[in-house]
């Protein structure tokens, strides 16, 4: 079961005026599964996306990164689970091709105007005449209010969908912002999650949007880790349909700001949810670095500790074996790092500092902030003012069950 999360109920999930999504059983790699997705966007749309550093990218992202350089406006998007179509080179890339052509033609319009998405298994050739033969069933259920059952269908080893709504006022106009996204291993995206979906009725300008895309990346899908592994198939993706009045071309114009922070909030939502439904998680572990030189070195002590198996393990066991930490922040890769300026917190209980135990530590005190579901680990590296957070969970007997019978 995911930690204190839950998927919020269909009506909690807002209509963003201008797109539509529909889903359909296709029997992509199993059956009586929703596993095909597809999104209407009206004419209008501005779209923005950031997607994996894994050089064995998929061949859809591929085809992304394509179509959006491409210029044509982006009008529809089509998503399938079961199979990733990653590593199935020349093949992969003409059924991906071959989908995005099935859609234009199903909506009349080019095949540069779609973008299509996969999740599952690597190195499987994708079946594309079972996602084309689904197409109509999903282009029939298309409804600007589907956001709920999209969220279960682009799911693979999630045990719960993945959704998120805002509404914010500005300049006396009501601007929605709705999300889906989907992942609980192979989490350590390089930019993103394994997938996430995010669209308002505002309008943003395309330079506008490129940016943000960014910048909401950095906020969230860049602070997560399950198990240390980037996926081939990372794609994160923003619409911005314009269909609420509210317009805005630059960061300068009144009301971004309120817009701006409501749509990194859903994005924030929607990775947190990755990692408390991170595969066997048993608990939610933030991983605050503070007083680093600059951004960069406080990630990746965050990450150093976030991915370290025994730094997890230990978390799973409730086990206050805490120079697991020390270890983590250790090899982060800070050459120059003073030791003796380091402090390091479970939730309020000092735990190190001056190059050791802090000498009001009490092993009782660690043991019971190890039992709670959520946890804050905080480090102060002493050498600057800047700060960063990575998310991350716990690893149980279960990850290792989940993913040796993936394929089963």
């Amino acid at each position: 079961m995911p930690v204190n999360y839950a998927t919020p109920a269909a009506h909690q999930l807002f209509p963003v005026a201008g797109v539509r999504l529909g889903t359909a059983e296709a029997e992509i790699r199993k059956k009586n599964r929703r596993d095909l997705t597809l999104v209407a966007l009206d004419p209008g749309c501005t779209v923005a996306g950031v997607f994996t550093q894994n050089r064995f990218c998929a061949a859809p992202v591929q085809l992304c990164r394509d179509h959006l350089a491409g210029g044509k406006g982006i009008r529809a998007l089509v998503i399938n689970t079961g199979i990733a179509n990653a590593g199935t080179g020349e093949p992969g890339m003409l059924a991906a091709r071959e989908t995005c052509a099935a859609v234009g033609a199903l909506l009349g319009i080019e095949a540069e105007q779609v973008l299509p998405f996969s999740t599952g298994v690597i190195l499987e050739p994708l079946p594309v005449d079972r996602l084309k033969g689904g197409l109509p069933a999903a282009q029939a259920d298309l409804k600007a209010d589907n956001w709920h059952a999209a969220a279960h269908a682009i799911m693979t080893t999630d045990t719960v969908a993945k959704a998120a709504s805002r509404i914010v006022a500005v300049n006396g106009k009501k601007v929605v912002i709705s999300g889906i996204s989907k992942g609980a291993g192979m989490i350590r995206p390089n930019m993103a999650t394994m997938l996430g979906f995010v669209a308002t009725d505002a309008g943003i300008a395309q330079p506008l949007l490129d940016n943000l895309v960014r910048e909401a990346a950095d906020a969230s899908f860049n602070c997560i880790t399950v198990d240390g592994d980037t996926s081939t198939n990372d794609s994160f993706v923003m619409i911005a349909s314009g269909q609420s009045g509210a317009r805005f071309e630059a960061g300068s114009d009144a009301g971004w700001d309120e817009v701006k922070a409501a749509i990194i909030a859903v994005a924030v939502e929607l990775a947190q949810a990755i990692v408390r439904d991170g595969e066997g998680a048993t608990k939610f572990i933030t991983v605050a670095v503070e007083g680093g030189q600059d951004s960069s070195e406080c990630r990746k002590v965050g990450y150093a500790i976030g991915h370290s198996p025994l730094v997890k393990t230990a978390f799973f066991a409730s086990d206050p074996n805490l120079g697991r930490i020390l270890a983590a922040i250790g090899y982060a890769g800070i050459a120059d790092l003073d030791v003796g300026s380091v402090k390091v917190w479970l939730d309020d209980v000092l735990v190190a500092e001056a190059g050791g135990r802090a000498a009001s530590y009490r092993e009782e005190d660690g043991a019971r902030v190890m039992k709670q579901a959520e946890i804050m680990v905080r480090v102060d590296l002493g050498r600057g003012n800047a700060a960063a957070k990575v998310y991350t969970c716990d690893f149980s007997y279960d990850y290792v069950k989940i993913n040796a019978d993936y394929r089963s």
